[in-house]
């Protein structure tokens, strides 16, 4: 781990692309509890693998993949309905910004880089978050995986999307990832990658230390020059 001091240099025409969940947001323990909640309501327990399991999968997705692996009848319109007003509650009342997140952020902007959010979050989560922990409004672009054809963060299609969107090539576009997944696939598509650790990713950690072009266990250790 590389620790970076003193002044933010001039980050003109880069790009720094966030994932929002374990990366900017302290919010996995969130969706750890939702899903002992949900999963207990029908009388089981969560598995070991399932968080590792459904992590870089959209919202959808995780939905459809429930439904099968657990045998349930509900659709996947019934669950996601359910997530949502179980995790609208907690994002717009309890999630907290990572150590000194909004503070890099804002130093970024001030230094000229272009900032997006390139998230598998739903609108309806992610606006609240961002309310919530004063986020909004710092960022160039937000988007969502439901912008591109393929809903998940185990392809590079949401870092070329939101690279597209900033108007920053993607050589020169760094993105801050905490998922085994959104490491590799931001490299795939020719950007640097930062992994936040975030304790969902524990079991990933010494390959994500391997493939990132840097690590971070707090943002006051981020590149000051992207």
């Amino acid at each position: 781990m590389r620790r970076y001091d003193g002044l933010m240099t001039d980050n003109k025409g880069k790009g720094a692309i966030f994932d929002l969940d374990g990366t900017l947001l302290d919010s996995m323990g969130v969706w750890d509890q939702i899903d002992v909640d949900f999963l207990g309501r029908r009388g089981i327990e969560v598995p070991d693998d399932y968080m590792a399991k459904v992590s870089a999968m959209g919202f959808r997705d995780i939905a459809e993949y429930t439904i099968r692996r657990f045998g349930l009848s509900d659709t996947p319109e019934d669950l996601m309905d359910e997530w949502n007003r179980m995790a609208v509650r907690a994002y717009s009342t309890m999630v907290e910004a990572k150590p000194h997140a909004i503070e890099y952020v804002t130093r970024l902007k001030e230094s000229g880089a272009r900032l997006a959010i390139a998230t598998t979050l739903p609108v309806e989560l992610r606006g609240p978050a961002m309310d919530h922990v004063g986020m909004s409004g710092l960022f160039d672009v937000v988007c969502g995986i439901e912008a591109v054809d393929h809903v998940g963060k185990d392809r590079p299609d949401i870092y070329r999307h939101t690279a597209g969107r900033l108007g920053v090539e993607p050589d020169k576009c760094t993105v801050f990832e905490d998922l085994l997944e959104g490491v590799r696939s931001a490299k795939k598509a020719g950007m640097t990658v930062w992994a936040m650790h975030d304790d969902s990713s524990d079991r990933s950690w010494p390959v994500i230390c391997d493939e990132a072009d840097g690590v971070l266990f707090d943002f006051d250790q981020a590149p000051l020059s992207l």
